[in-house]
């Protein structure tokens, strides 16, 4: 069964933090339902596109869905490793048995403000 603790966040929070900062992003790390670690981004330089709506980044076809978006597609490059740093993924979807360590999700903006794109 995926859980995350807090503690494990906090170990996991300055590596992301730091790649955040790296691309200018300003977003919050949070746990939903002890099983998923959660990127919330507000702002940043970054273009992802069309931004008017919450944005759930697919972590798996991430670079189809943002090939037009190079800084998008480099900045989750970096940081989707980091979210999963320590995680397993040991599923086997051939007989329907899931074993992760923790999910990922990453949004871009929240449902009541979108994301801003800053100048740089």
């Amino acid at each position: 069964m995926a859980y995350i603790s807090q503690e494990h966040k906090k170990e996991l929070a300055p590596r992301i933090k730091s790649i955040c900062k790296k691309h200018g992003i300003k977003g919050t790390l949070a746990i939903r339902h002890h099983s998923t670690l959660v990127l919330n981004i507000s702002s940043g330089t970054v273009d992802f596109g069309d931004t008017s709506t919450v944005q759930q980044i697919n972590e798996y076809h991430y670079k189809t869905h943002l090939e037009d978006y190079k800084q998008a597609v480099k900045f989750l490059d970096e940081v989707l490793p980091a979210m999963n740093l320590g995680n397993h993924d040991r599923s086997d979807l051939m007989t329907d048995y899931f074993d992760v360590g923790w999910y990922t999700n990453v949004n871009v903006g929240r449902w009541d403000k979108p994301y801003r794109r800053e100048e740089i």
